[in-house]
């Protein structure tokens, strides 16, 4: 979260500093059609279509929140539209963890929902990777 603030912090100085109507949105991993197989949604799907087991990084423990493309954009939209300016809005086998892996990557898109009503159209569980050639 260091990295985060790290980069809303110029930003809402220029909106406290100069009035510039900044908005700012936070969000986690995306998936959707075209995204390169190295990425874990795809790179888990295609270990299971060529039977490999799929890998459960660390202890299990580590959170991570999805969210599909066109529904972060669908977010960053809702913000750019309806956002208030100067506020930020936040859309196995197991293998041993890499050194420094975010416990958890997760973004609480409650007020998003709530003071924006935007909700995202797909689920993380609508992946359909067999789509990308269509």
């Amino acid at each position: 979260m260091r990295s985060m603030a790290k980069k809303e912090c110029p930003r809402r100085r220029c909106f406290r500093t100069y009035g510039v109507p900044v908005t700012i949105s936070n969000c986690s991993n995306n998936y959707g059609p075209y995204q390169h197989v190295e990425k874990f949604i795809p790179r888990q799907v295609t270990n299971v279509l060529c039977g490999i087991r799929p890998k459960l990084y660390g202890d299990g423990r580590n959170v991570r929140d999805w969210i599909h493309a066109e529904d972060h954009s669908g977010a960053v939209w809702a913000v750019l539209t309806r956002g208030v300016p100067g506020e930020t809005d936040d859309a196995f086998d197991w293998v041993r963890d890499r050194p420094g892996h975010d416990r958890r990557y997760a973004i609480d898109s409650s007020k998003l929902r709530r003071e924006l009503g935007w909700r995202p159209a797909k689920e993380a569980t609508e992946a359909r990777y067999a789509k990308q050639g269509q």
